[in-house]
């Protein structure tokens, strides 16, 4: 018989969980493992709130398992190590990802792909090594391998900083790998949300020009003064989609609600790459004949390896690029996720962990 989260492990933790698909969150005891040799174990003081996490908590995806403690994006301070931890001391300014565990012999594992590990290990929802479910950041503590620590350097706020994780990550890598990273280009950003707002911030710092594609003409302010954007279309404005034809190396589409691709695609140059990074609940659909008529090139990326995450770090410190945040206390979090569901939100919640998570006990 399966041991209750609260003693299946023996440090005692504290966090906010979903019961079931309603997603309300309320407060949870459990625990996590004791340090292992190669572990890293870290106070968490922020976590980001990603619309994954909506997804999860209300199992939109299929795949949840409750209790669900959800956060994928959060930072801390390291208070142990590990014997055998080689990188990180206890002080050290610290984070977590999307993933806490992978096989460390397959291709993807070996190419410093561990995102697409056939046994990656999700940081929250998933099973770990040992059988036990793993459990996310809006929790008040977290023990990882190091392998899948990212250090934060001393120059980035930890607030600001956790959302990069996921949102930075799922942005600067896609924008790498298709080479839609070289000066000059040309790239739109579709939606103006917690992950478009950040793929403009990197895309400006690779010294792309950045056209941002919006269904609300009311972002275009912020995206041009604000966020530097170079151009802003109206998705739903035919003449304003018509002008800019064929003019787009590479799209990178953060939306995760439906919406039609053909507008999209026909931005692109011939040979355009439109890459999706967001992820719609439902199929979206997918006209072939423009991509033919082209040679465009329709991909996508789901977060990064670890190699590249702290690259990504290390270049989000070098040009100063944080996401625009709102710091919210834990109580606040389903209000939150109500908000997150509307958009209502400039550009990301992050959940401040260490002053307002409070143990029952």
């Amino acid at each position: 018989m399966a041991k209750s989260p609260e003693i299946e492990h023996p440090s005692k933790a504290f966090g906010w969980a979903a019961r079931d698909t309603s997603g309300l969150l309320s407060p949870f005891n459990f625990s996590r493992r004791a340090t292992g040799e190669k572990d890293v174990t870290f106070k968490v003081l922020f976590c980001g709130i990603c619309h994954s996490d909506l997804h999860m908590v209300k199992n939109e995806w299929g795949s949840s398992i409750y209790p669900l403690i959800p956060g994928h994006e959060f930072v801390g301070v390291v208070t142990e190590v590990g014997s055998k931890v080689q990188k990180f001391k206890v002080g050290d300014k610290v984070g977590v990802g999307c993933m806490v565990g992978a096989c460390h012999s397959c291709d993807n594992c070996d190419n410093n792909l561990e995102n697409y590990c056939p046994k990656m290990i999700l940081t929250y929802g998933a099973k770990y090594y040992d059988g036990t479910i793993t459990y996310g950041g809006y929790s008040n503590t977290m023990v990882s391998d190091e392998h899948f620590v990212v250090r934060i350097p001393d120059n980035l706020p930890l607030d600001a900083s956790a959302p990069l994780l996921c949102a930075g990550i799922t942005k600067q890598g896609p924008l790498r790998f298709y080479g839609l990273d070289r000066p000059g280009m040309h790239v739109g950003v579709v939606g103006l949300g917690g992950l478009g707002h950040v793929a403009v911030k990197f895309a400006k710092a690779m010294r792309v020009k950045v056209t941002v594609i919006s269904t609300s003409p009311n972002k275009k302010k912020e995206a041009l003064e604000h966020l530097g954007a170079d151009s802003f279309l109206v998705s739903k404005d035919q003449d304003q989609m018509q002008a800019a034809q064929g003019t787009m190396d590479g799209i990178i589409d953060t939306v995760s609600a439906q919406h039609p691709l053909l507008p999209l695609i026909g931005l692109l140059k011939t040979q355009g790459k439109l890459v999706m990074v967001g992820a719609p609940e439902k199929p979206l659909e997918l006209p072939v004949f423009p991509l033919l008529m082209g040679r465009k090139l329709l991909g996508g990326s789901c977060f990064g390896g670890m190699k590249e995450t702290q690259e990504m770090i290390d270049f989000a410190a070098k040009h100063n690029i944080t996401a625009d945040i709102e710091v919210i206390p834990i109580d606040y979090v389903n209000t939150a996720m109500e908000r997150l569901l509307k958009a209502y939100v400039v550009y990301r919640f992050v959940i401040d962990i260490g002053n307002t998570l409070k143990s029952s006990n």
